[in-house]
């Protein structure tokens, strides 16, 4: 790994002035798994640190958020706590935490859009730890048995012919689309919706910008893929494809970088950036989960707290999570001095890095299940055939949105 000069970078934002040594324990929960990467900060953090003792607890993805949210309601928060980023607004709406402070040399080397997804009120509520995009998975074996030559799908058009043909010639499903209430049924609709120009919110003022041609078309879509999906969609979420996918029961679905990893060695793999609709070009949603800042009563462990997320955030510390992890890169690296980052000149990388600056935001709400649930009534309506036309369905999400932010 080449990168000496973001080492010198890591270095000075994890050492500096050490911080007091009355300032109180910082208590700090994980969600899922605890990476080599963040334990390394944790370690030289309280050695640069003398009197400061990180205290960690990883807590599994179903209840972490949760409890990490519900603590700070009770009065009793903690320090930092790892978060997806549509939890943000809520959080701040409430006074439970406070403003990240990125600092204003780091700002310009995220990756564009980066700072979207945590952004609001012209302050940033989380500093960005994990970033993914999507890409569109295809089974060649499946399509080569079907025909056809197994290349990208430029266009919805080319992507449902390819579906069809994969049905119709093996029997299975030509492609996996989540429609379980769940946040990747909602996070799959939007990969589409920002590939054909779409848009849910305004940048600028916020308003519900869902009720549009372009999302019509998304939805259109979902329709014509409908006889070629997974039997019972409604009941699918997008983690379980790949289990679909390695037993050769679907041909394409839409995932991220980690899923070339959980793909079974023996299958033709080709992974394409996600097909454009008519109105648009090829595009992904862009996610993030966060470090928050908790509100405190004692401005020290505050101020601990700050220097803590900026540490475990920058310079190398997030180079090593990312590479290590198979995570889109969340900062334009070789802005901060690494030579030759992991997915430069990489075929496989470049599908995943090229859609950042063609793709949107999850949108950020104060209600998060809320949103989701609108997103998973319009799309379950076109999966079961209720809730009216595509135009009735799309006017009713647009009007429950509107309520929700």
């Amino acid at each position: 790994m080449k990168h000496t000069k973001t080492l010198m970078v890591a270095a000075a934002l994890l050492g500096g002035s050490a911080l007091s040594a009355s300032a109180q324990d910082l208590s700090f929960i994980m969600c899922g798994d605890l990476r080599p990467a963040d334990q390394a900060v944790i370690d030289k953090f309280q050695v640069d640190n003398p009197g400061v003792k990180i205290n960690m607890e990883v807590v599994p993805w179903g209840t972490c958020q949760d409890k990490s949210m519900t603590l700070a309601a009770a009065g009793s928060p903690v320090s930092v706590a790892y978060m997806g980023s549509r939890t943000l607004l809520k959080l701040s709406s409430e006074g439970l935490i406070v403003p990240a402070e990125i600092a204003p040399d780091m700002v310009d080397n995220y990756q564009p859009g980066v700072l979207k997804t945590v952004s609001s009120g012209g302050k940033y509520w989380g500093f960005p730890h994990a970033f993914s995009t999507k890409a569109l998975y295809i089974n060649c074996d499946l399509v080569k048995a079907a025909g056809l030559e197994c290349k990208a799908p430029e266009t919805w058009a080319d992507m449902v012919a390819m579906a069809k043909a994969i049905k119709e010639k093996d029997n299975v499903a030509g492609i996996g689309i989540a429609g379980k209430d769940f946040d990747n049924t909602m996070h799959m609709f939007l990969d589409f919706l920002y590939s054909n120009g779409g848009t849910v919110l305004d940048a600028a003022t916020g308003a519900v910008t869902l009720d549009s041609p372009q999302t019509r078309e998304t939805l259109q879509l979902y329709k014509d893929l409908l006889p070629y999906m997974e039997e019972g969609p409604t009941a699918w979420e997008r983690d379980q494809m790949k289990d679909l996918f390695n037993d050769g029961k679907l041909g394409m679905y839409v995932s991220g970088p980690w899923a070339k990893g959980q793909t079974k060695k023996e299958i033709e793999l080709l992974v394409a950036p996600i097909p454009h609709g008519p109105s648009g070009v090829s595009g992904t949603i862009l996610i993030t989960d966060s470090i928050a800042v908790f509100k405190q009563k004692d401005p020290a462990i505050e101020a601990a707290a700050q220097k803590f997320a900026a540490a475990l955030t920058s310079g190398a510390a997030q180079y090593d999570l990312d590479s290590s992890w198979g995570l889109t890169p969340i900062f334009q690296y070789d802005k901060i001095g690494v030579e030759k980052p992991f997915y430069k000149d990489d075929a496989f990388w470049s599908i995943f890095v090229n859609g950042i600056s063609t793709g949107g935001p999850e949108p950020l709400v104060t209600d998060f299940k809320s949103l989701q649930g609108v997103f998973t009534t319009m799309i379950q309506g076109v999966m079961l055939g209720e809730g009216g036309s595509i135009d009735d369905l799309v006017k009713q999400a647009a009007a429950d949105l509107a309520e929700v932010k």
